[in-house]
This record gives C-alpha cells, sequence and structure tokens, in this order.
C-alpha cells in the first residue's frame, strides 16, 4: 500500500515528490465503452492521474432512490483509472456547477424553499450527509492507502465565489473525514484574496482555477497557501458553449505556451477539461446573469481530446510540453480516425405530443397553474390545459417565465413566450375550446445565487388581466416522452410541424461512433435506440449530435426518434462525417 499527503513544498507518494498531471473526464458526459478509451488517451499525452466530478443528481433523483449503474458506475470507472496505471482525484461537491443541471444538487432539495443552499441548515446537510455516505462506500476503499487509485478529494467547489459559512465547510470535512478518507482534502478557488480566503478552512488545502497567466496567479494562491503544492486544479484549456452564442475556442499553440509556464514553477495541474464529452439526456446547465443562457448538449470544451474523443491539435501541443516535465509512454494514439459513418433517415409523425401526454401521463387538476416544484420537480417538460368557450380576441399575460412556453389554441401554436426575452405577454386569437401551454425546462442555473430556483409560469396566467382557473396538468420526464406510444402507420411529410414526436429507422453497417445532422431541424431532443442524445436547436453554434458507438445495431435496425417543438423544415436528417459546432445563425 502507498501514501499520499502534503509536503512543505510538494506532493509526496510514499515520502517522494510527485507532480500531480490530472486531466478532467467526467463519467456522466461518457458512454461507459468509451471510458478506457479516453483515459488511456489521457496516459498517452503523458498525464498521471484523472479527475471527475461526482453528480449527486443523477444518483439520487429521488431521495433515497440510489443509482450506480451502466454510465453511474464510479466504481468501474475508479478500477479502469487504476487500470491503466493512473491515479484518480474525487470532487464529490455536493455542488460541482460543472454547467450541469442544478449545479449537480437534486431537484428534491429545493421543493421547500427554505431549505438552505449551501450553508450549515439542518436539512439540507443531513440530506447531504446521506448522499456522502455512499459516495465514499465507493471512494473510500479506492483511496491509494487501501490499495486503490484515489490520492485527492476536494471539498465543495469555489465555495468562495458563493458563500462564507465556515461551519458549513467544517462540516463538510467532519463527514467526509468521518466517512474514512484519509487522502488529502483540497479546496478550490478562482485566485481573487476574497475567494481565497471564503472558500477554504485550516486543514484543507487551497488550490486554484484559472485558464491563462499561470504565474501570476500561481503568486496569489502562494500569498493564500504559504505553504504545500501550489496546483491549478481547474485550468481551463478551454470553454463551454452556449445556445444562441458562438463556439469557443482557444488557441493551441498559445494555451500550450501558458501551461508550460505553470509547469516550470514546479506546480500540479488538472486540465479542465481533458476530455469535456456530451451532456447526453436533458442535464446541461445555465447561466443567468440578467440574461438566462441555456447551455449546449455538447460539452466538447475546445479540449484536447473532442467531443467524439479524437485527439486535436491541443492535445500534441500538450504532448509536447508535457515531454519536457514527465518521461512520455512510447505508444501513441492514432491521430485520426477514419471518416464516420454517413447516411439518412426518414422521419415520419408518430403523434402529436400533447395528446399523447394528457393520454397517457397522470393527469391532476388545480385552481391556477402549478409550477414544476408543486407538479414534479424534475420534469422536462409541464403542460396545462384549460377548457375556454367562446373567449374573444384577447392579451394573455403571465408572471414570469422559466424558460419557454409554447401557446397553443384549439390546437394551433399561436407563439411563444421566451425567458431570455423576459416576454410576460402574447396576443391571443378567439378561443373556441383550449387554452394549451406547453412548459420547457431548457437547463437549470448551474451557478451563483439563483441555483435551486423553481421552473414553470410563475405567478398565474391572466387573459385580459382576469385569472384563468381550472387547470388540468401533465408533466414528463425524458424516459417518459420517449416512452410514449407512438403510432404504428406514422403520417409522411416533407416537414415535421410543431409539437410532434417523429420517428424514422435506419441500418447501422458498424458500431463506429457519427454525428447526427440536426440542421433541418428546429428545436427538441433526439434518441436513437432509446439513448437520449440531448437537445438541438436551431439558433446554433451546435449542428450536430454525438452518436456514441455503442448505443447502436450494427447490421440491424436502429430507430431514431424527435420530439420536434418548432417546426422541422425537413423530416429527413442526415449524419455526418464530422462535428459540426460552427457559428451561430444570422
Amino acid at each position: 500500500m502507498s501514501r499520499f499527503t502534503v509536503g512543505e513544498r510538494d506532493f509526496l507518494l510514499d515520502g517522494a515528490p510527485f507532480r500531480v498531471l490530472s486531466g478532467a473526464i467526467h463519467y456522466f458526459r461518457v458512454h461507459p465503452g468509451h471510458w478506457r478509451d479516453r483515459i488511456r488517451k489521457a496516459r498517452l499525452m503523458g498525464l498521471n492521474t484523472v479527475e471527475t466530478y461526482i453528480p449527486w443528481n443523477l444518483h439520487e433523483p429521488r431521495p433515497g432512490q440510489w443509482s450506480a449503474t451502466g454510465a453511474l458506475d464510479l466504481d468501474r470507472f475508479l478500477r479502469t483509472i487504476a487500470d491503466e496505471g493512473m491515479r484518480a482525484i474525487v470532487r464529490p461537491g455536493p455542488y460541482i456547477c460543472a454547467e450541469f443541471t442544478n449545479g449537480g444538487l437534486p431537484t428534491w432539495l429545493f421543493t421547500d424553499a427554505t431549505v438552505g443552499v449551501r450553508r450549515n441548515e439542518r436539512r439540507f446537510m443531513r440530506a447531504i450527509g446521506d448522499y456522502l455516505a455512499r459516495v465514499m462506500e465507493v471512494v473510500v476503499p479506492l483511496q491509494i492507502d487501501a490499495g486503490g487509485p484515489v490520492v485527492l478529494v476536494q471539498v465543495e467547489n469555489e465555495y468562495g465565489a458563493y458563500g462564507d459559512d465556515a461551519d458549513y465547510l467544517d462540516a463538510l470535512t467532519g463527514m467526509l473525514r468521518g466517512a474514512g478518507v484519509t487522502v488529502p482534502l483540497t479546496t478550490v478557488d478562482q485566485p481573487q484574496p476574497h475567494m481565497l480566503h471564503k472558500g477554504s478552512r485550516p486543514g484543507l488545502h487551497r488550490t486554484a482555477s484559472f485558464g491563462s497567466r499561470a504565474p501570476e496567479r500561481l503568486r496569489t494562491l502562494r500569498t493564500h497557501q504559504p505553504t504545500g503544492p501550489l496546483m491549478s486544479s481547474e485550468y481551463w484549456d478551454g470553454w463551454f458553449d452556449s445556445w444562441g452564442l458562438y463556439h469557443h475556442t482557444t488557441s493551441a499553440e498559445e494555451s500550450a505556451d501558458d501551461l508550460d509556464a505553470l509547469l516550470a514553477t514546479g506546480a500540479s495541474v488538472n486540465l479542465y477539461m481533458f476530455h469535456g464529452g456530451t451532456n447526453f439526456g436533458l442535464t446541461n446547465g445555465a447561466n443567468d446573469k440578467g440574461i438566462y443562457q441555456p447551455i449546449a448538449t455538447t460539452y466538447d470544451y475546445d479540449a484536447p481530446l473532442d467531443e467524439a474523443g479524437r485527439p486535436t491539435a491541443k492535445y500534441w501541443a500538450y504532448r509536447k510540453v508535457l515531454s519536457k516535465y514527465t518521461p512520455l509512454p512510447d505508444e501513441t494514439p492514432e491521430a485520426t480516425a477514419g471518416a464516420a459513418p454517413t447516411g439518412e433517415v426518414a422521419l415520419a409523425a408518430v403523434g402529436s405530443f400533447p395528446e399523447l401526454a394528457f393520454a397517457t401521463m397522470p393527469v391532476t387538476t388545480t385552481d391556477t397553474v402549478p409550477t414544476f416544484a408543486e407538479t414534479r420537480d424534475d420534469a422536462a417538460y409541464v403542460l396545462h390545459r384549460a377548457r375556454l368557450r367562446h373567449v374573444t380576441a384577447s392579451v394573455l399575460t403571465v408572471g414570469e417565465v422559466r424558460d419557454r412556453v409554447h401557446v397553443v389554441v384549439d390546437g394551433h401554436c399561436v407563439g411563444v413566450l421566451r425567458r431570455e426575452d423576459r416576454a410576460r405577454a402574447l396576443t391571443l386569437p378567439p378561443v373556441d375550446r383550449e387554452l394549451l401551454l406547453v412548459v420547457e425546462d431548457q437547463g437549470r442555473v448551474n451557478y451563483g445565487p439563483r441555483l435551486g430556483e423553481d421552473k414553470g409560469v410563475i405567478g398565474g396566467i391572466r387573459i385580459d388581466g382576469s385569472l384563468v382557473t381550472g387547470w388540468e396538468t401533465v408533466a414528463l420526464t425524458a424516459p417518459d416522452v420517449i416512452a410514449l406510444p407512438r403510432a404504428d402507420t406514422p403520417a409522411r411529410s416533407h416537414s415535421i410541424p410543431a409539437l410532434t414526436l417523429a420517428a424514422g429507422a435506419f441500418e447501422a453497417e458498424d458500431a463506429r461512433d457519427r454525428f447526427l445532422d440536426v440542421s433541418s431541424l428546429g428545436k427538441g431532443v433526439a434518441w436513437v435506440n432509446g439513448f437520449c442524445l440531448g437537445r438541438y436547436w436551431s439558433r446554433g453554434p451546435q449542428r450536430t449530435l454525438y452518436v456514441p458507438g455503442p448505443v447502436l445495431l450494427p447490421n440491424s435496425r436502429n430507430t431514431l426518434v424527435v420530439l420536434e417543438l418548432d417546426t422541422a423544415t425537413s423530416a429527413v436528417v442526415r449524419f455526418s462525417p464530422d462535428l459540426d459546432l460552427g457559428p451561430v445563425e444570422d
């Protein structure tokens, strides 16, 4: 057994200096069939450690319902790291940010608005205690002093940017130590004095997060961490993308030069990200600093490995830098892969989304429109229906929209209320039978004071100032949507109307990864063989959805299903030979 400790100036592995050369790979953003490949490529680039966050909201989607299999098999992921001869850093939060929905915190924590977020509040801490106990059942036996790969465990995440509750950090530390964590505990904050001061406690080793000017940032860190190894445990080598903005890239040469400057100081590093992966399902987060901006499905991050796990120019530039500081393996990964398979899928409408939802899902009745927390906190879509008779042309108003609402009158979509526009009013045509609202959660805020906020139509629905009452409501998660019954004889057309489920079949000649070109679609979600690829949106920058090869059935019939919320200009979609993360549409 080995021992990993914090020395006067270095990390020490069995008493000898050890520089952590780490790269972030989030197991929950990579298909399990690709875990070994991505970890191996990290080792071949010259890294000796892999870091990962742990998403509480995926592992415990409902209170007491723990999930740790398949894509959430943390034990298997950490053992795969060990099999490749690598070390591991575990960051269990409980808050992780990570541009992940709700910062990794379960939505059920916040159905009671009085529960304290990221502070030493009794109910919040009780839930955290149960969560950390479950995670540490996996992590503790895999620490390095038990023969496993884990060398560091992080407490919270950039807490200095959020709060200053020292009792909260002390309580988290006590929970981890009490669960059997013996390796060093760390914190991370941006290298700003007030953040470094508020975000850590005695006995926790401070590290920093930044993406440039490494020597300067490390000097700031040293003033707050006077002894022990310097470390950038989040060296931002790229950035994430948001819908409606451009695809972020950074110069491989300039980034490598700054990495070289960082390593020349003797510091340790964790590349954020080494491989970003994908926000599969509906797991993307959002930012709201005055304007709500949901994050894209791709988490490519302009990282050394692209979204499909292929080495980029940044990979080779970093490998050259790392060769100055550590011996490299003789083996190298393939510089390029063969062209991805192409082909097309003809989609056909298999049902109206609202009609199928109300016919299949449990219906609740309320006087006024309920929010998500009042209906189903983890829903992706909540649909509200009111029976109205002979309402003349009028104006519909709402209190607040979180995040997008299709307004349907007598079966026809008459407009969309969008959170980013701060839209709260819409002119309605005459209503003869029914007013329907389809409310979409586009991703929960993952950073800042709006963490944990409720979703839905906030403040009720009014027509010409009068409150509309008498609502029927259904709530659906992404698995609920794909489980909706689909017509045996689909209706073929050249386009796909709004709020429609559509499906098509295709043959896959092999199980290689490929990319679904969604540029002909409007806005919605896509599934291949029941596996949720994530959201698409014509506003860009993302034009393709990554399809992991392991979800395909080679030489067999495969099924593509889409939920089209807006309108698709073509019912034919194609597989593309490459990722397309191009500029946003004009």
